[in-house]
């Protein structure tokens, strides 16, 4: 079983399993269908589509962020819909870095189900192995998916306000790790969000720090290394991932699994969720 990463010649070997099942994660903030469209073109074989908006969030409202946790009993569904039960090993790939992939790997430890990794490399590496892809749609047999945990591992909006108010960020008691770019953390170049800068006491883990130059995960060496670096002595439990709407804090808490440092939580809600009500505090402050 695969907990967390696989590699392409790991998966390869198992292609044709049935009790496996291969998600495709690509996506671009920019532009939401440019995903399905890549899929059109090419994936891996049976592999099916997993599209951020429609199938890994639920509906945006007034107050939430860009990309709300699903329903359960709709995520729920969704798998059912994509033949995956207990049984089954999920594969999720994107791109290349796993920065939408990742999202999928959480949603379903979220919901019970352990046995999920993500493509090293994503859909790249696959083609830099010289390994078959398809034109046609995935098919899989409906299975009845039924979630077996209590959905733990989340910090909203209203405990994280909580969290500040009681000065547990400043006291080192909860540390806020934020996965954005650090320009974006810093405010300098918000591109996507309305509105510019982090929360109060907030660290920055640029995700992309897990990564290699060929977009690959670090060493689980490495990354424990760079990782209790950005703890600064803390433990790994006191730690919440967030970003700009709860997806690439999602590759942070894989970071942190491979590195061997399990038990953090993500602020689903992220920054685009903070910033819907201007009375919330922001670093520089939001004028």
């Amino acid at each position: 079983m695969y907990f967390t990463l696989i590699e392409p010649a790991e998966l390869a070997a198992h292609m044709s399993d049935t009790d496996w099942a291969v998600l495709d994660c690509r996506s671009e903030l920019a532009r939401p269908e440019w995903g399905a469209t890549a899929y059109a073109e090419a994936h891996l074989p049976n592999a099916i589509y997993a599209h951020l908006d429609h199938d890994l969030s639920g509906p945006v409202t007034s107050t939430s962020g860009r990309h709300p946790l699903p329903r359960v009993d709709a995520f729920a569904a969704t798998l059912s819909r994509w033949g995956i039960d207990e049984s089954v090993q999920v594969v999720a790939y994107d791109q290349n870095n796993g920065a939408y992939a990742s999202r999928l790997w959480w949603l379903l430890r979220w919901v019970g189900h352990v046995r999920v990794a993500v493509l090293n490399g994503g859909f790249a590496a696959w083609q830099q192995t010289a390994l078959p892809v398809s034109k046609q749609p995935g098919v899989r047999q409906p299975r009845r998916f039924t979630p077996n945990s209590a959905q733990t591992g989340v910090v909203s909006t209203g405990e994280l306000e909580g969290i500040l108010a009681a000065g547990q960020l400043a006291a080192g008691e909860r540390t806020l790790i934020d996965a954005r770019s650090a320009d974006r953390f810093a405010g300098q170049n918000e591109i996507i969000d309305p509105v510019a800068g982090h929360v109060p006491g907030a660290g920055n883990h640029p995700f992309a720090h897990n990564l290699d130059a060929r977009g690959r995960f670090l060493p689980p060496h490495d990354l424990r290394t760079r990782w209790l670096e950005t703890l600064r002595g803390r433990e790994p439990a006191t730690a919440i991932a967030m970003c700009g709407s709860g997806v690439t804090a999602c590759h942070n808490l894989l970071a942190l699994e491979v590195a061997g440092l399990p038990g953090a939580q993500l602020y689903a809600g992220s920054w685009s969720e903070w910033i819907r009500d201007a009375a919330r505090p922001t670093e520089p402050p939001h004028r």
